[in-house]
């Protein structure tokens, strides 16, 4: 059995400070790209929307890369590459807690 690194309140306060952080940039973006859609329906050019709208979409992926981290420390397996199992260098996680492969395993799923 390995062992997890689910014992530390530190990665769980990291994650969820993380995922107030996402939601607040999620929250943000959403605001800005109705505010320009609606400029666009009410014929205002607002050449942005499409630039906000593409930021949204990826901090919502963003916020969703931090739920599957936090659900991964939930389950024990926080910490561990998703790809060969081993584990995931501390300083890493402390930069990019949400990461699921180690460094070796990285480049082949980007």
């Amino acid at each position: 059995m390995r062992p997890t690194m689910i014992a530390n309140p530190a990665w769980r306060a990291l994650l969820e400070d993380r995922w107030q952080a996402r939601l607040r940039e999620l929250t943000e973006l959403s605001l800005a790209y109705h505010g320009a859609a609606d400029d666009v329906r009410h014929g205002a050019e607002r050449p942005e929307a499409r630039a906000l709208l593409h930021r949204a979409v990826a901090a919502r992926r963003k916020l969703a890369d931090v739920e599957e981290a936090l659900g991964r420390l939930a389950a024990g397996g926080f910490g561990h590459c998703e790809q060969c199992g081993s584990a995931i260098p501390a300083g890493r996680l402390a930069i990019t807690p949400e990461t699921r492969y180690c460094p070796r395993c990285e480049p082949v799923h980007r």
